[in-house]
């Protein structure tokens, strides 16, 4: 099995490369989607939330409005912090009982948009690294997923920098490119990849 850390910023494209590696027989582990199922309603976790935020972190459906959540604390690095010690360890948890159900010969892919603010690459035997722009991620953020500036802004600096996340990666993925080129290093990488699972030897994998 080969372990595969993925990571990018906030708007940077990294969940079209994971949906593209999938395309090409990734086993796909997303940190996101488990930090949604383990703050489900009725979920320990959405009960130790509601603990540290208070009520008001809920919609009226009793399910955790991540909106309001949200802008609570990207805007607080304190917050953010309180919010990651109780989802991550229970993401982590989930991540591994999924990790111990592929095959054996599986290429795995972890999704984990914090990989580096939280000091995970040496979990992984590779780390690739989404990169874009932050003119681009801006962009993105308010074009596409509908955020204000300031918003956009305060996500994105409350993430490691552009070369912080650059400063770990084995494997860099431009996507400030158009989407026929993006498919075609994703092709590049996951070919590198199943060599690598095949022959788990030293051998690296290229940068460009």
């Amino acid at each position: 099995m080969l372990k595969v850390g993925l990571t990018g910023g906030i708007g940077a494209g990294k969940s079209e490369v994971s949906r593209l590696l999938v395309e090409r027989g990734a086993v796909l582990i997303d940190a996101d989607r488990i930090a949604r199922e383990v703050v489900a309603p009725g979920t320990d976790g959405l009960a130790a939330v509601v603990d540290a935020f208070g009520a008001d972190v809920l919609g009226a459906d009793g399910a955790l409005d991540r909106p309001r959540l949200g802008a609570i604390v990207f805007a607080d690095p304190e917050r953010l912090a309180v919010l990651n010690a109780i989802v991550h360890p229970l993401v982590g948890a989930r991540s591994r009982q999924l990790e111990a159900a592929a095959a054996e010969d599986a290429v795995v892919v972890h999704d984990v948009p914090l990989l580096t603010e939280n000091g995970l690459a040496p979990l992984y035997d590779l780390v690739i690294v989404v990169d874009a722009s932050p003119e681009t991620q801006l962009d993105r953020l308010i074009r596409l997923r509908g955020m204000t500036e300031q918003d956009a802004r305060a996500r994105m600096a409350a993430q490691a920098s552009r070369e912080q996340r650059r400063a770990i990666a084995d494997v860099v993925v431009d996507n400030d490119v158009p989407l026929a080129r993006l498919q075609e290093r994703v092709r590049e990488v996951w070919e590198d990849l199943v060599r690598r699972a095949g022959a788990m030897g030293p051998a690296e994998v290229s940068e460009e």
